[in-house]
């Protein structure tokens, strides 16, 4: 008997969409072919399905993987780039026979012109001669903003139900084991959605505090308790995406019909409603924590900036916590700039120079701009370092080997900074430690993120305080022009009885 032929594709991006930088095809790390067998191991949801695929004795058709850090929208000539590719490599393949079709999205991709980017690709690979009645199942970022489109076209979309993200790899090897429970017996099963007139900012989307925390163990009771649900995914949603369908939706696999799912679905949209005060954040000013605390904590005290959160799309390179901490004369702080004009100023200087330098402060209208300071220079290097931690939130976006492109070390004062070439998020402590630098012995550390950084900084943090700097993921929703959102939404409009709208 022949093994299973299943199609494998991958198209992951999280788009920005108030962001003005679009994000081009260059800026996507692209995989092809047989290439993409050899990501089996590197942690990723990708490994994840490969390991399961190999389980399970499938022969794995693969395509093409394309992934791109959070940033602005895409281009639409990068999308129908993407999928020429996919598309030359799928006709022949479903013509020599598929049995399925497996992909690894976001949920929360955006071009120029399409809000739903994987509704559209999944309808059109669902046009493709000989795909429209194959199993077509795959695995989801927790902050997709999953769509009616995306519900009709699929049949076993599994969500990550952490964030941080430290089961993506399992989340794919979840939904493998859906597509094999399906070939097994024969039975297909659909997706059902819901959306909840709620947006949630990326720091209110955690999974160890409610709202999240409840929703997801409601989640795992419901599978639990009806065999028929094979799936219940929890989506936080993208706030940092203006889309008709953007927010916090729910949705489930299940060969039973919509009218038996939406009693699941109404009691998780009824508690995602009752909870979304606890979803809603507001934070001081970075000037007002450090008055507070003072330039010498007891360390390391973590300075979280969501605002600069590279995770959810933003540069990086903002000088907030710079700023504050050179006013208040910290004298063990440690932060990390995206500046690849800073390193390479620093290109041709001995180490242990002093130079000026001009750093950051370019990727955001609102920032006051770059600092000037004088540095030594500590340290230069490639930039590429392992995740220590292999269930790091940044492995469900680049596997485990990670390159911030050419790195500078410098120091001003008591501020150790790391100037990068490429935004990377903060996520592993393996970023610092591979440039020399121990963060156990800083007083006080900034971090570009939201809530996953907490797997690499919790165990080694004294307090965590996150701060209001200026940036283009800000935690105050009502401050972005939303053009396209569907309203009204909380906490953007006063609504008495909010609507469930079911897919």
């Amino acid at each position: 008997m022949k093994p299973p032929r299943i199609l494998f594709g991958g198209l992951f991006h999280e788009t920005h969409t108030f962001l003005p930088e679009p994000t081009r095809w260059t800026d996507f790390s692209v995989t092809l072919d047989a290439d993409i067998l050899a990501k089996e191991g590197d942690e990723s949801p990708t490994a994840g399905f490969l390991e399961e695929a190999r389980r399970f004795g499938w022969e794995v058709v693969p395509t093409i993987d394309a992934r791109a850090m959070p940033s602005g929208p895409v281009e639409d000539a990068a999308f129908e780039q993407y999928w020429a590719a996919l598309e030359q490599r799928a006709r022949p393949a479903l013509a020599a026979g598929i049995d399925a079709i497996f992909l690894g999205l976001h949920g929360a991709m955006a071009t120029q012109r399409l809000e739903d980017a994987e509704g559209e690709l999944l309808a059109r690979v669902r046009a493709l001669p000989g795909a429209a009645a194959l199993p077509l199942f795959g695995v989801l970022d927790l902050h997709g903003n999953v769509t009616a489109r995306m519900c009709t076209h699929a049949n076993g979309l599994v969500a990550y139900r952490k964030n941080p993200h430290t089961d993506a790899k399992a989340a794919a090897m979840r939904a493998a084991g859906l597509l094999q429970r399906c070939l097994d017996s024969g039975r297909v099963p659909r997706m059902n959605g819901c959306r909840v007139p709620v947006l949630w900012a990326p720091p209110g989307t955690g999974t160890q505090t409610d709202p999240m925390l409840s929703l997801t163990q409601l989640a795992a009771q419901t599978e639990a308790a009806d065999p028929a649900v094979w799936a219940y995914n929890v989506m936080a949603g993208f706030s940092f995406a203006d889309t008709a369908e953007s927010g916090v939706t729910l949705s489930t696999v299940s060969e039973a019909g919509s009218a038996v799912m939406r009693p699941h679905l109404v009691r998780g949209a009824q508690l995602a409603w009752k909870l979304r005060e606890q979803g809603v954040v507001d934070y001081p000013t970075v000037e007002e924590v450090l008055g507070r605390i003072g330039a010498e904590p007891k360390g390391p005290v973590l300075l979280v900036e969501p605002a600069d959160n590279i995770g959810a799309g933003a540069p990086g390179d903002g000088t907030g916590v710079l700023r504050a901490m050179l006013q208040h004369g910290v004298t063990r702080g440690l932060v990390a700039i995206n500046d690849p004009a800073a390193v390479s100023r620093l290109g041709g200087l001995a180490i242990g120079s002093t130079t000026r330098v001009a750093m950051g402060g370019r990727g955001w209208r609102l920032d006051p701009g770059p600092v000037e300071l004088e540095v030594i220079l500590v340290s230069r290097s490639a930039g590429n370092f392992q995740l220590e931690d292999v269930h790091s939130h940044l492995a469900s976006m680049s596997g485990t080997h990670i390159e911030m492109g050419p790195c500078a070390v410098v120091r001003h004062a008591g501020t150790t900074i790391l100037l990068t070439s490429r935004k990377t998020p903060p996520f592993d402590l393996g970023q610092y430690r591979s440039q020399g630098i121990e963060p156990r012995d800083f007083a006080l550390i900034g971090v570009k993120a939201a809530v996953a950084h907490r797997q690499a900084y919790d165990p080694i943090a004294t307090a965590s305080h996150w701060v209001d700097t200026p940036g283009p993921c800000s935690s105050n929703l009502a401050s972005f022009p939303y053009q396209r959102l569907r309203r009204p939404v909380y906490p953007l409009d006063p609504i008495t009885e909010p609507e469930f709208i079911f897919s």
